[in-house]
């Protein structure tokens, strides 16, 4: 197999999945497209946990102190949160979650939205655009922070195989089904994403080989994790959190961890 396949494998399943999602959604009441959206918020609450426990991997507490892990984490989301607000990747995800909708789609068919059809009006165009956006920005977050999206990527870049994001590859398949379900094409757009992010990932590890140490891991899926937390919050509509302005934080926590080891 060649590198890179894991990354293919992940975006046919994710397409597959919203295909089926969407086939399926239309006949699911709002009440229950809620409660898939819940059960999608409680799970994406497990993988947060689950990857925030990096916070205490015993590696990274020996590269840096057994203090330090907790300090990084929040330095890498407040550093990283003012970086993303000022360069507004937030508000850009969101615009080009909507450039997307309106290509994929087509104005034609946005125009037409919000028509009366057998005497009952359907959602007008800027109630399906934020559902489109929303899809776009929340399925791009989940499939793209994660420790399975880092660590698989690299390690299909490596030549040690795709089993990491063949797995990946299954969880976000069902996952698109229920996110689409309920958002709708916009879950579909996330591909491009995923193509970004874990492409780019795989081509690290291709080209630098297996330089990324395990306490600079471990920082990344802890932070990462948090950002999940932010995720599952959006999904359970308690808080909208801007995750997408918390990205650079993942760039952040290595490079802490890195000079922190230095200075010891």
């Amino acid at each position: 197999m060649f590198a890179g396949i894991g990354t293919v494998v992940n975006m046919t399943t994710v397409l597959l999945g919203t295909a089926v999602g969407v086939a399926v959604g239309h006949r699911f009441g709002e009440r229950t497209r809620d409660v898939v959206t819940d059960a999608l918020g409680l799970v994406t609450l497990l993988i947060a946990g689950t990857a925030a426990a990096s916070i205490s991997d015993a590696a990274w507490s020996r590269s840096v102190g057994a203090s330090a892990p907790m300090l990084i984490v929040l330095s890498s989301l407040v550093v990283g949160g003012i970086a993303g607000s000022v360069l507004g990747i937030e508000q850009r995800l969101e615009g080009f979650g909507g450039w997307l909708q309106e290509r994929l789609q087509g104005r034609s068919d946005t125009a037409v939205a919000g028509i009366a059809v057998g005497g009952i009006a359907g959602p007008g165009p800027g109630a399906q655009r934020r559902r489109f956006i929303e899809g776009f920005v929340t399925a791009s977050l989940v499939f793209c922070v994660g420790p399975l999206t880092i660590l698989g990527s690299i390690s299909d870049g490596l030549g040690r195989g795709a089993d990491q994001l063949f797995l990946k590859s299954a969880l976000d398949g069902f996952a698109a089904i229920a996110f689409a379900a309920s958002f709708g094409w916009g879950v579909a757009a996330s591909v491009v994403a995923l193509l970004v992010v874990q492409g780019s990932l795989t081509v690290l590890g291709a080209v630098l080989g297996d330089i990324l140490p395990a306490a600079e891991i471990a920082a990344l899926t802890a932070t990462g994790g948090l950002m999940l937390v932010g995720v599952a919050l959006r999904l359970l509509r308690i808080k909208p959190l801007p995750v997408g302005d918390l990205l650079p934080g993942l760039v952040v926590a290595p490079a802490l961890t890195a000079l922190i080891a230095t200075l010891r």
